[in-house]
């Protein structure tokens, strides 16, 4: 099965960029996506792209701010996040995903924590 490892956050003043990492421990041949959790709240669907990398989905609420892409290559999964808002402040998660139903297919790892402040 599997592994996922996800790096880069950190503490960024509203308005900044950063951009995360997951790190698969193998080839894979599946849609992937970002999920992020806030303290209190329900984990939460960021954003998904298709295996190839044709196709990309975000949810509302980061559309024209983050980006997500992948290097096959390198079996890494990116988040590119800018403009960056203190209700961005959560803990970022990578996983296999059904592109359609966004629906998570693998192992969840540790996390990467991104705190916004204002």
């Amino acid at each position: 099965q599997v592994q996922l490892v996800e790096s880069g956050g950190g503490l960024v003043q509203a308005g900044g960029s950063l951009r995360l990492s997951c790190a698969a421990s193998g080839r894979t041949f599946y849609a992937m996506g970002w999920f992020r959790q806030a303290p209190g709240k329900e984990r939460e669907f960021v954003a998904a792209i298709t295996w190839n990398g044709a196709l990309t989905y975000y949810t509302d609420s980061v559309k024209g701010r983050f980006t997500i892409s992948r290097d096959n290559d390198k079996n890494t999964l990116y988040l590119q996040m800018d403009s960056l808002k203190p209700e961005d402040t959560a803990a970022y998660y990578c996983n296999i995903v059904d592109y359609i139903t966004k629906s998570t297919l693998g192992p969840w790892g540790q996390g990467t924590q991104v705190t916004v402040s204002s």
